[in-house]
């Protein structure tokens, strides 16, 4: 439901700015959501050649909404996508709180 609300509200969005959001790798649950008919690649980004996801109108219809404006606004405390755009850019690959290890392995 996750992947599934991130789309929804992102979209047209990139399959690896998805996984960014929900930062786990999301290439099994955008097939699933693919096969099940409530997502599709419906465009192409410019610049990388990304698939971008969009929703469908059989998700529309299984959330009994008339169109994306009808989606529920994203709760206050979130932030809005382009603010979310932005935290994302400025972290750091390895967070703080995570030890770095030496990647050098015995022969």
């Amino acid at each position: 439901m996750e992947t599934l609300a991130v789309i929804a509200y992102s979209q047209p969005v990139a399959r690896s700015r998805v996984s960014a959001v929900r930062g786990v790798n999301v290439d099994g649950v955008v097939r699933t959501l693919i096969a099940r008919g409530l997502i599709a690649e419906q465009e192409r980004d410019e610049s990388t050649g990304a698939g971008l996801l969009c929703t469908t109108d059989y998700f529309l219809e299984r959330l009994g909404l008339a169109s994306l404006d009808d989606l529920p606004p994203i709760a206050p405390h979130l932030p809005e996508a382009a603010d979310l755009a932005a935290e994302l850019s400025a972290l750091a690959i390895i967070p703080d709180n995570v030890e770095k290890t030496d990647d050098r392995r015995p022969n």
